[in-house]
């Protein structure tokens, strides 16, 4: 096969345009800022400030108060949005997952003391029930442990609207269950909610790297069974683009890859196909692997942090969810 590039040594010699860092930088295809950044957040419901959570060494929940701070330190250091996901307390969990729609839970004030903190920090709030019920999954279950789909998306729009009216800019449902981002477009619009965004987890995968996570909202241990018959097949790749492309179809207005570094082929042919603002989403598993490995010498974990971001970027996302983002930042406004 001809290349498209013809070229020759030594006429050629790719290695000039290593040779320093200012050559290096200026002729970077990809550049990472703060403005790349959504800094995933566990929040808590107790009064403690900060509770460390083992299987993700560094990460803390943070309760109301120290999630209002936090929003002041996203602001200054150039972060431009918070995506928060609740602990709450087991006793006020049931197979509903009814704390989810309660006004005046953890969800609805801690947007509201962040927006009051920091206005200028979009907040991002997961639509999903997994961290309310007491059997770990995303929605209603059936006597056989299977989530139904139509019972589930009725109570994600109230959900959503719920965390609009408190102050949240961007909706993200996490369930995958079908036609729920229809649903949610329409309850928005009619509560008046039109410019609220929705941020679909469009290619959300069955995935083994959730685990610290589940760990971190306190629904790993509630969990019974797996989450095969909702989230993607990770043997697929066309299956993500017609997910992708019904969310847009039906009122997305950005959309996420779920995991983020296993999947950046899943992240260029969304970014590609669909030419809309295409996120990734740095989970868990991926941050507490990082993290391990850093502390124990086996890797350099500052600059495996700051690679595994700008793959992203390579990748075709146009921001990344991450644990990451207070630590990246502060190394990029350096």
């Amino acid at each position: 096969m001809t290349s498209p590039f013809p070229q020759s040594y030594p006429s050629t010699r790719l290695r000039r345009l290593r040779q320093s860092a200012w050559v290096r930088n200026l002729s970077s295809e990809n550049h990472l800022t703060p403005d790349d950044l959504i800094w995933s957040m566990v929040v808590h419901d107790g009064d403690e400030p900060t509770i460390p959570v083992g299987s993700m060494p560094g990460l803390f929940r943070l309760n109301v108060d120290e999630a209002a701070k936090a929003a002041r330190r996203a602001s200054d250091l150039g972060i431009p949005a918070i995506a928060i996901f609740p602990h709450i307390n087991p006793e006020r969990k049931d197979d509903a997952g009814s704390e989810a729609l309660n006004p005046d839970g953890l969800v609805p004030t801690v947007i509201k003391a962040m927006k009051d903190a920091a206005p200028d920090v979009g907040i991002i709030c997961d639509v999903a029930l997994d961290p309310f019920t007491a059997h770990g999954h995303d929605g209603v279950i059936d006597a056989d442990g299977y989530v139904l789909n139509d019972q589930t998306v009725d109570l994600l729009r109230r959900q959503a609207v719920m965390q609009a009216e408190a102050g949240a800019d961007i909706v993200a449902p996490s369930d995958m269950m079908d036609g729920r981002v229809g649903a949610i477009r329409d309850a928005l619009e009619s509560a008046g909610k039109v410019n609220t965004m929705i941020m679909s987890y469009a290619a959300k995968y069955a995935s083994g790297f959730y685990g610290p996570y589940r760990d971190a909202i306190g629904s790993a241990s509630a969990l019974k069974g797996d989450k095969k018959t909702y989230q993607q097949n990770p043997a697929n790749s066309d299956e993500a683009l017609r997910e992708v492309a019904m969310d847009i179809d039906e009122g997305a207005d950005l959309v996420m890859v779920k995991p983020g570094l296993p999947y950046l082929d899943i992240i260029r042919r969304v970014s590609d196909t669909f030419a809309v603002p295409t996120i990734a989403f740095q989970v868990s598993g991926e941050y507490a692997q990082i993290k391990a490995a850093g502390e124990r010498g086996w890797i350099d974990e500052e600059r495996v942090m700051m690679e595994t971001l700008l793959c992203f970027k390579r990748a075709g996302a146009c921001g990344v969810i991450t644990y990451f983002a207070e630590a990246a930042a502060q190394i990029l406004n350096e």
